[in-house]
Order: C-alpha cells, then sequence, then structure tokens
C-alpha cells in the first residue's frame, strides 16, 4: 500500500504557520520530527515508483532532496525562523541542482503544490534555454498544449523581463517564452488532495505530465557542464 501523507503532518505545518517562534517549535519538536519522518517515507517511496519513467529519481533519498526547514533570516526583512512547509527538489544532484526538475511543496491551509521547470538559471543556462526554444517553438507548443499538461498547469509560469531579451525581435514568434527568466509549470494540490489515499498517484500522474517539459528544458544544457 503506498505510504500516505498523515493529517498530523498537515495540522503541524498549520500550528508552525501561527506559531513560527523557536519556543514553540523546541515545545512541539516532536511533532516537527513525526512530520518529517512522514514527509521523507513518502518521497522514498515516491523515488522508486519515479525511477520507472524518469532517470534522475534512480538511487535518490528523501533526504538528499528535501529543504531545512530553518530559514537563513541574515539578509531578510521576514524574521521567521522556520519555513511553514516542506519542500523537496527532485533533479541530477539533489536539492542544490540548478538543473530542470520537480519540486514537491507541502503546506497547510490548500497552499501545497507540484511543479517542474528551471527555476532563476545562470547566464549561460538562460542564453541556452532562449536559443532552443527560438530554434524548436513548434515543439515547446505542442508539449504544453498536450491536454495532460495543460489540465494540471495550465500555462507556463515565471517570472519574466519587461523588454525583449538582447539578441531577439520584439516580434519572434516565441517573444512571449523567450521573456521568462524562468520556465515553472504549477499544480496546485488541496488539503482533500493531499490527505487521500491516491496521493501518492497524483503525485506520479503530475510529475509525468510534466517531464517532456523538463526534458525540453534539459536538453539545451547537456553539453554545458563539459565545455
Amino acid at each position: 500500500m503506498a505510504t500516505t501523507i498523515d493529517k498530523t503532518t498537515l495540522t503541524f505545518l498549520a500550528d508552525l504557520t501561527q506559531n513560527n517562534n523557536r519556543e514553540w517549535f523546541q515545545e512541539n519538536k516532536p511533532r516537527y520530527d513525526a512530520a518529517r519522518k512522514n514527509y521523507l517515507g513518502f518521497l522514498d517511496e515516491l523515488m522508486e515508483e519515479m525511477a520507472l519513467f524518469e532517470p534522475v529519481a534512480i538511487g535518490q533519498k528523501g533526504k538528499d532532496l528535501v529543504f531545512r526547514i530553518y530559514r537563513d533570516v541574515r539578509f531578510s526583512n521576514d524574521k521567521r525562523p522556520y519555513k511553514d512547509h516542506f519542500g523537496a527538489y527532485i533533479a541530477e544532484g539533489g536539492r542544490k541542482s540548478i538543473l530542470p526538475g520537480y519540486y514537491l511543496h507541502l503546506a497547510a491551509n490548500n497552499n501545497s503544490f507540484l511543479a517542474g521547470g528551471l527555476w532563476m538559471p545562470p547566464a549561460d543556462y538562460l542564453k541556452a534555454v532562449r536559443q532552443e526554444i527560438d530554434y524548436n517553438l513548434d515543439e515547446l507548443e505542442r508539449i504544453i498544449q498536450e491536454p495532460s499538461f495543460k489540465d494540471r498547469f495550465g500555462s507556463i509560469q515565471g517570472e519574466q523581463l519587461k523588454t525583449t531579451p538582447k539578441g531577439y525581435d520584439k516580434d519572434n514568434p516565441a517573444i512571449e517564452y523567450l521573456r521568462f527568466k524562468s520556465w515553472n509549470a504549477t499544480m496546485q494540490l488541496p488539503d482533500k488532495v493531499v490527505l487521500s489515499k491516491d496521493f501518492m498517484n497524483t503525485v506520479l500522474e503530475g510529475f509525468k505530465a510534466v517531464k517532456p517539459f523538463n526534458d525540453f528544458l534539459r536538453e539545451p544544457l547537456r553539453d554545458i557542464g563539459e565545455e
């Protein structure tokens, strides 16, 4: 039987959102440990299932993918010490990877989501992906118009340039995609879905649907690290 997300895990995250301070966290550390263990167990099984269709999942473990719950507040106006969610990034190299990958965000109050794509890549990656989009616009549009993608993710999201990227004409047929600085696809996951017995399958089907998009974004980056 597939691993599920416990109701107590979401309840802990909901309570943490309301009590984001060190004293409360220390008093509720056993609840945090149990919630994290539940999330990691889910991720471990997710990796085994994902490995059947996504090679980057092979051999990966939840503990290598999950982000720390402690926030770095040194340069932030927001001084809350803890994140109010669990997050994991599945890509070649684990959570610190800058390659396209899959993200699973677990939060209370219907704020969970899964996503795929490429987040704020460095300049050479950005340039390579824009070139790929310019050359292969038809392929990108075919991928994002696929019903399995469109029904779950709608359209591509991400931060965009207000102007035309350097080296491209404003009349370029791909301009709406070339302006992105990140190419993301996001699927919302209401609490009732997260807590359902079928949640594992929901996540797997979502990641399967976003895989062609990730593959498209990864293709022009293959040679960059080898130069």
